[in-house]
């Protein structure tokens, strides 16, 4: 942490790691509508309350930053998963079928 900020780089560090976050919560939304359906959007309201609030508690402004992004990206997922969902309807994705056995 000390060499990130002697060296001016906590917002680069900001960056990719967002770009790194948004990127993995694109697949986590698809496999979540996929395999639970829209009623997964709960673990993404918990998820998104957790990081939140772990971002008021942090001290460091790196984590703080890390940890909001996190948040507001769990609480967007909310709305990509219903919006998968008409993607999947449209054809534009899989569809999981129901196993038979």
């Amino acid at each position: 942490m000390n060499f990130i900020a002697a060296h001016n780089l906590t917002g680069i560090v900001i960056g990719f790691a967002t770009f790194f976050i948004i990127g993995l919560f694109h697949p986590l939304v698809i496999k979540g509508e996929y395999y639970f359906g829209v009623k997964c959007w709960w673990a993404f309201l918990v998820a998104g309350i957790g990081f939140g609030w772990a971002a008021l508690i942090v001290p460091d402004v790196l984590w703080q930053s890390l940890l909001g992004v996190t948040s507001c990206s769990c609480f967007w997922s909310i709305l990509e998963v219903f919006q998968q969902r008409e993607r999947v309807r449209r054809g534009w994705f899989p569809k999981r079928e129901k196993k038979s056995t």
